[in-house]
């Protein structure tokens, strides 16, 4: 127990369960903006795949980092508009859709990787971010190493959330976001485009899954392979409930998450091979699955989220 304990009061145990926790970050909050305007956003595993794949291709082709990120952002945008024809403008079945789009981003992502990279049998790898430690803000003990020896994509994502906090629920703009969410009827009768703004809150909170797909290949991997994203994509959708459709408890939640991660990594490298490696592997989402149920219960969901709008219907 005393091992145990030493471990989670390490500063690396804390700066690794950060990295971990940053592209679920990312996901959540833009899963969060598309479910705060009224659309469900089954897309997000693929859109994630598709990130951590262009990303990591516009390096790979010389291209510089951050140019990587712009370009993954550009790629889950165009995924988020076509999500949002079918869904917004259509106002087709928006769970079908977004899996069609699952479908189609991962496919398409595996396919351009081949077809640019046909004779590889090995992730070629890139040069990615790097940690950069803050002056003086570093050696501070525990916390230093912590918070501020981190990939920039990490503090990006940290301060993603209280921008996204504060537009929300601070703005005209996070006001038009949650009222197409909660009552859209009401929100055309005051003027407002109602599938603009969805559309919008989709593209945006589409660009943030992709970029959090590129954190993996572009900080915490130097390489794109096959099924890196693991299902984050629909962990940061269940993060969206835990946290109530609120930016700063789906930090809490992305933490959360990432310190089972975290601790069943250590307990499988000093438990007895008498218990099966996929007995901790499955032990995150577990906890997940168990902390969702007891939040969920009092979650407030948006009101008009999966109701498709259509002009001059009551």
């Amino acid at each position: 127990m005393g091992d145990f304990l030493d471990f989670i009061l390490t500063a690396g145990f804390w700066a690794a369960t950060l990295r971990m926790a940053t592209p679920l970050i990312f996901g959540t909050i833009g899963e969060l903006v598309c479910e705060r305007s009224g659309v469900l956003n089954l897309g997000i595993e693929g859109i994630m795949t598709a990130g951590s794949m262009a990303g990591w291709m516009w390096v790979y082709q010389g291209g510089d980092l951050w140019g990587g990120v712009l370009f993954a952002a550009f790629v889950g945008a165009l995924f988020g508009l076509l999500h949002s024809l079918f869904t917004v403008y259509l106002g087709l079945s928006q769970h079908v859709t977004g899996l069609g789009i699952t479908m189609l981003a991962s496919s398409l992502s595996y396919f351009v990787f081949r077809m640019m990279l046909p004779n590889v049998t090995t992730p070629p790898k890139i040069v990615p971010f790097e940690s950069y430690a803050v002056p003086v803000l570093s050696e501070l003990p525990v916390v230093g190493e912590a918070l501020f020896v981190q990939s920039p994509l990490t503090w990006l994502a940290l301060v993603l959330v209280f921008v996204v906090g504060y537009v929300l629920f601070r703005t005209p703009l996070g006001l038009a976001i949650r009222m197409v969410g909660e009552n859209p009827m009401a929100a055309e009768a005051q003027g407002l485009n109602v599938h603009l703004v969805r559309s919008g809150a989709v593209i945006f909170g589409s660009a943030l899954m992709a970029v959090g797909g590129t954190f993996l290949t572009l900080s915490a991997f130097d390489a794109f392979y096959i099924g890196m994203t693991n299902g984050r994509g629909w962990i940061c959708i269940a993060l969206v409930v835990f946290a109530s459709w609120r930016p700063g408890k789906a930090l809490f939640g992305a933490l959360l998450f990432a310190v089972f991660d975290a601790l069943q990594m250590r307990v499988q490298q000093q438990a007895s091979s008498a218990i099966p490696y996929q007995f901790y592997l499955m032990a995150p989402y577990v906890l997940s699955i168990v902390a969702l149920i007891i939040m969920s219960r009092r979650a407030a969901y948006p009101k008009a989220l999966l109701v498709p709008f259509r002009r001059g219907e009551r």
